[in-house]
């Protein structure tokens, strides 16, 4: 799964990385750094999803919670199965017409103790190449010029580790290689061709590097990049 990343560089260093030119962008160009290095669920969060009229990175609530799910109580989720979310009640709608990427620097883990599963090291996973990563992601969102609606949010799609990285957790983020991310916006993408992209064109395990950080980031009110430091020991 994933329930915390950092999204702390400028928009346009993430466009660069993707292949956008500045000038497909309508929104979210601000001239100063994100500066998130402990994105939680509930924030809105920069999205970058496509519009009419172009591509927007807009701030978009990590969690989706339908009108249906409200009333029956259900909580907000901030996840979706990539191996379900094509058919699911609560996502279908979004796979076809709410495709977005996150775009981010890495994300954290937590690995609990075989002996004790209370106890949990937290992990930070990135790229060994150190560039930024998109995580497919799907919402449900207007346009920049309307108000944001209760029923607003998103989720990030995830999908099987492999490798070393299970041993983190059994769940990662579906991180997507910007040619493939590009496509993922497309609004005229085949649904076959959606599927593909979801079973197949997710970045390979051995493109991670991950490492032990310190308890800090556990705490929302934490907040800075001390929290990517890697500490010499796993503290569990």
């Amino acid at each position: 799964m994933c329930g915390r990343f950092a999204q702390y560089r400028y928009a346009l260093d993430y466009l660069d990385a993707l292949g956008a030119a500045p000038a497909e962008v309508r929104t979210g160009l601000e001239p100063r750094a994100l500066g998130r290095y402990n994105v939680a669920p509930g924030t809105r969060v920069q999205l970058l999803h496509q519009q009419a009229d172009g591509l927007h990175l807009d701030p978009v609530r990590w969690g989706y919670q339908p009108a249906w799910a409200r009333q029956a109580k259900r909580p907000p989720v901030i996840n979706a199965r990539v191996e379900t979310a094509a058919t699911s009640r609560m996502f279908r709608g979004l796979w076809k017409n709410g495709r977005a990427l996150v775009v981010a620097d890495g994300w954290y883990e937590w690995k609990k103790d075989p002996t004790d599963p209370k106890l949990k090291q937290p992990y930070f996973i990135r790229l060994k190449s150190g560039e930024p990563l998109f995580f497919a992601a799907i919402g449900h969102f207007r346009p920049a010029d309307q108000a944001p609606h209760e029923d607003d949010g998103f989720v990030i799609v995830t999908a099987a580790s492999d490798a070393g990285m299970v041993d983190i957790h059994d769940r990662r983020p579906l991180v997507l290689p910007p040619a493939v991310a590009r496509e993922w916006l497309d609004p005229e993408l085949p649904m076959e061709r959606a599927a593909e992209i979801g079973e197949v064109e997710g970045t390979p395990v051995e493109a991670f590097d991950w490492y032990p950080v310190g308890k800090a980031v556990g705490s929302v009110k934490n907040d800075g990049p001390e929290l990517l430091e890697r500490i010499a020991e796993p503290l569990v």
